[in-house]
C-alpha cells in the first residue's frame, strides 16, 4: 500500500470501518465538540423512535445527517491514524528473527536475537543482519540501513566517534564489526518507531488542548443560548397568539445547536495533529511526542552545526595563488599533477578547478613513468616523482600543508606566500603549498563550500522571526567569515558542550524556544535541554537519547524542514479554527431567521424577522435540513486539507494572519450563504421537505 495516496482504496475502507468503531462516547469524550454531536443524534434518534409508526420523514433526515457529522469526523481521525499505522505495519513485516553471535568468553555462540541482553558484544560479518540496536565497539564496516530510512546507499559504521551506532534489521555489507547492545527485548529503536507512530493519535499537545478548552468553552456557550430559544419561541408564540411547538421542536433544536457549535475544526482537530506527525514520518524523522512537532512551529532560535548543515562538509580547491614570478597556470598544472592520486574531496576539487579554469586535462601517467606519493599523516603532504628512463626521479611536486611544505623546500619560501596564507586562514579558508624540486610554486585555496541556496532559506526563516546560529569548532575569524557567507543571524565559534548547554539556557531564560540538532555524545545535554532536538540516526546512543527527534536519514539540513512542517501544523489549525467559526457566524445568520419567519405574521405575510432571510430560503424545514447537510458535507469536504495540510509560505504573523483572515475568515463567512442556498434548492426540488 502506498502511504503517500490519502484516498487509497484500501485505506479509506478500514477508516471507514474505524469511523463506526470510534463511535464509542468513551472515545469521543475527547472531543467535547463531537461528543456533543453524538449525544443530540442519540436524542434525535430517541425522539424519531418514540413517535413510530407515525416517523416524520424531515426529523428522520436530521437523525441520518447528525450522524453522518460524527461518522465523518471520526473518518477523518481515522485517515489520518491509518497512515501512520500502514507504517507501522511496515516495519513491523520487516523484522524478521535473526540469529546473533554472542561472544562469550571470547568465544562466539549462536543464539536467537530474542535472547540477547543489554551489554552483550555480538560480531556481524558481510551479509549479517545487525540484531539489536547497539555500539561498534570493534571494526568498521558498510552498513545498509535501506530497512530503516529508505535510502539505498551503505553508511560507514565504525569504534568510536560520533558513527559508532547501529540499528537492529540493518544489514552490514562487509568487513567485520563487535557491537555492545544497547536495547534490552522489546524496546529496540525499530520497537519504539512502532510504538510512536501507532499512539499518535493518543498525543494531545498543549496548544491542542487549551484550543480544545475554548471549543469547549463556545459549545457550552451555544448549548445555553439553544436551550433558551424553546422559551423565548414560547413567550413570542403566546403574545402572538400563534402555535410554534410543531416547529421548535427537539430534533430542531438539536439541529439549531450542532449547526452553531464549531463542529468543522472540532471534527478536524485530532486529524491534522495525527497528519503533523505522519508528515514528519514522510520525510523519515520520527517524534517522539505531538508536542516536539508543534513546538518546532513555535521556535525563535534555530542553532545549526556548520559542517554538513551549512556547509558541504568537505573542502573544495577555490583559487591557485601563484608566487613571484609564477603563472597561475603553471601552479595549477603542477597541483593537478601531485593530486592525480588525491582520492580525497580536496585532491579530486583541484583536478577540476585546473580543468575549469585552464581547460587542464589530467594526464595519464604510466607505472615507469612516475611515482606517486600518498598523502601521509606524518609528513602532511602527497605528490608525485616524474621518472626518466632509468626510473630516476627527475622532477619530485609536491603539495601539503604550508608548515610542511615549508620544510621541504628549506626554507626558500617567498614572504609573499607567508602573506597569502595568513589571508586565507583568517577568511576562514585553508592553505595548501605546492613545490616543484624544492621551489615554491604557490598556494592552493582550499574552502569549506557553503549549500547553495541555504543563505536564501535563512532568510526565509528570518522573515518568520527566527534566528539563526551557527555552532561550530573553528577559530572566531573562520566562523565569522563563514557566517557572513551564509547569511547566519549569529554564530559560536569554539563551541564546547558547555557553552553550547550555556547559549541554549540564556536564549530559553530570555523567553524563547530553541531547537537544535546534534549526532555525537558531547551534544546529548544541549540536546536534553533544547526544546526541538533533532538527533542523527547514525548517532551515538547518548545522542538519540537526548532528542525527542530522530533523523533517520542523518541529514542535518532536514532541521528546516521539521521546522517548516512545524509551521505548516500550526497554520493549518489556525485556518481551519478560522474557517469554522466564521461558518458558525454564517449559519446563525442564515438559519434564526428563517426559523422564525412566520412569528408575528399578519394577514397571510411574513413576520418582521422574514426581512433577514436574506437567502430567501424555501421554509425553516428546508433551512434547517439544508444546514445541517451543510455542515456535514464541509466535514469531508476539508479531510485533505486537514491531512495535507496548509501550504506553508514563509512570511512574518502579521502577513499571516492578514491572509489567513482573507482566504479563511472571509471564505467561512460566505461558503454558507452559498451551500446552504444550494441545498435548500436541491432539497425542495426533490420535495425532501413541505
Amino acid at each position: 500500500m502506498t502511504t503517500n495516496s490519502f484516498w487509497s482504496r484500501e485505506l479509506a475502507g478500514k477508516a471507514a470501518l474505524q469511523a463506526f468503531v470510534k463511535l464509542n462516547p468513551v472515545t469521543l469524550s475527547r472531543s467535547p465538540v463531537m461528543f456533543v454531536t453524538l449525544i443530540g443524534a442519540a436524542m434525535v434518534t430517541l425522539d424519531v423512535l418514540a413517535g413510530l409508526p407515525r416517523v416524520s420523514g424531515f426529523e428522520a433526515q436530521i437523525a441520518l445527517w447528525l450522524w453522518v457529522t460524527v461518522l465523518f469526523a471520526n473518518f477523518a481521525e481515522a485517515m489520518a491514524e491509518g497512515h501512520g499505522k500502514a507504517r507501522a505495519e511496515s516495519l513491523r513485516r520487516s523484522r524478521v528473527e535473526i540469529m546473533a553471535r554472542r561472544l562469550d568468553g571470547g568465544a562466539e555462540k549462536k543464539v536467537p536475537a530474542s535472547c540477547l541482553r543489554k551489554g552483550d558484544a555480538v560480531v556481524c560479518s558481510a551479509g549479517d543482519l545487525i540484531p539489536g540496536d547497539g555500539e561498534v565497539i570493534e571494526g568498521i564496516a558498510s552498513v545498509d540501513e535501506s530497512a530503516i530510512t529508505g535510502e539505498s546507499a551503505p553508511v560507514i559504521r565504525e569504534s568510536g566517534g560520533d558513527r559508532s551506532a547501529v540499528t537492529g534489521g540493518t544489514k552490514v555489507l562487509s568487513d567485520r564489526i563487535v557491537v555492545r547492545i544497547t536495547a534490552e527485548p522489546g524496546k529496540s529503536f525499530v520497537d519504539r518507531m512502532i510504538a510512536l507512530i501507532e499512539n499518535a493519535n493518543r498525543q494531545r499537545t498543549p496548544n491542542e488542548i487549551a484550543l480544545s478548552l475554548v471549543l469547549s468553552a463556545l459549545t457550552l456557550l451555544f448549548l445555553l443560548a439553544v436551550s433558551s430559544l424553546k422559551l423565548f419561541a414560547d413567550y413570542g408564540a403566546a403574545a402572538a397568539g400563534q402555535d410554534l411547538s410543531g416547529l421548535v421542536t427537539v430534533p430542531v433544536l438539536v439541529s439549531l445547536l450542532v449547526c452553531l457549535i464549531p463542529t468543522t475544526i472540532g471534527g478536524l482537530l485530532s486529524a491534522i495533529g495525527i497528519a503533523g506527525m505522519d508528515r514528519l514520518v514522510q520525510r523519515n524523522v520520527i517524534a517522539k511526542s505531538g508536542r516536539a512537532v508543534e513546538a518546532a512551529g513555535d521556535i525563535d532560535v534555530l542553532m545549526l552545526d556548520k559542517t554538513g548543515t551549512i556547509t558541504l562538509g568537505n573542502r573544495m580547491a577555490s583559487a591557485f595563488v601563484p608566487a613571484p614570478g609564477v603563472s597561475e597556470r603553471e601552479l595549477a598544472e603542477a597541483a593537478q599533477l601531485a593530486s592525480l592520486a588525491d582520492e580525497t574531496p580536496e585532491g579530486r576539487s583541484i583536478v577540476v578547478l585546473a580543468k575549469t579554469r585552464f581547460d587542464l586535462r589530467a594526464r595519464e601517467l604510466h607505472p615507469h613513468e612516475a611515482r606517486f606519493i600518498p598523502f601521509s599523516a606524518n609528513t602532511q603532504f602527497s605528490g608525485v616523482e616524474l621518472l626518466n628512463a632509468g626510473r630516476e626521479p627527475v622532477r619530485r611536486i609536491l603539495k601539503g600543508s604550508v608548515a610542511a611544505i615549508k620544510a621541504e623546500c628549506a626554507g626558500r619560501f617567498p614572504p609573499e606566500l607567508e602573506a597569502a596564507q595568513a589571508e586565507i586562514a583568517n577568511s576562514g579558508g585553508t592553505p595548501l603549498a605546492v613545490i616543484d624540486n624544492g621551489r615554491a610554486l604557490g598556494i592552493v585555496q582550499l574552502k569549506d563550500i557553503v549549500k547553495g541556496g541555504i543563505k536564501e532559506r535563512f532568510a526565509q526563516l528570518r522573515k518568520m522571526g527566527i534566528k539563526t546560529v551557527m555552532i561550530t569548532g573553528d577559530n572566531p575569524l573562520t566562523a565569522a567569515a563563514i557566517a557572513a557567507e551564509a547569511g547566519v543571524d549569529d554564530f559560536m565559534a569554539q563551541a564546547t558542550p558547555e557553552s553550547k548547554l550555556a547559549r541554549i539556557r540564556a536564549e530559553q531564560a530570555a523567553g524563547r524556544l530553541v531547537a537544535m540538532t546534534g549526532d555525537g555524545t558531547n551534544d546529548a545535554p544541549a540536546l536534553a535541554q533544547a526544546d526541538v532536538a533533532v538527533t542523527m540516526n547514525t548517532g551515538t546512543q547518548a545522542a538519540r537519547e537526548a532528542g525527542n527527534m530522530v533523523d533517520l536519514d542523518s541529514n542535518p539540513t532536514k532541521l528546516i524542514e521539521i521546522v517548516e512542517t512545524g509551521k505548516q501544523l500550526l497554520m493549518t489549525r489556525g485556518s481551519l479554527t478560522t474557517f469554522s467559526i466564521a461558518n458558525d457566524v454564517s449559519k446563525y445568520f442564515a438559519i434564526i431567521p428563517a426559523l422564525f419567519c412566520s412569528l408575528y405574521a399578519a394577514g397571510g405575510h411574513a413576520g418582521p424577522l422574514a426581512a433577514l432571510n436574506i437567502m430567501r430560503l424555501h421554509s425553516p424545514q428546508s433551512a434547517i435540513l439544508s444546514a445541517v447537510i451543510f455542515n456535514a458535507l464541509v466535514i469531508i469536504s476539508l479531510i485533505p486539507l486537514a491531512l495535507r495540510g496548509v501550504k506553508y509560505v514563509a512570511v512574518d504573523a502579521q502577513a499571516l494572519l492578514r491572509r489567513n483572515m482573507l482566504i479563511y475568515g472571509l471564505g467561512g463567512i460566505l461558503a454558507p450563504f452559498a451551500g446552504i442556498k444550494l441545498l435548500d434548492v436541491i432539497i425542495t426540488a426533490a420535495g425532501l421537505v413541505r
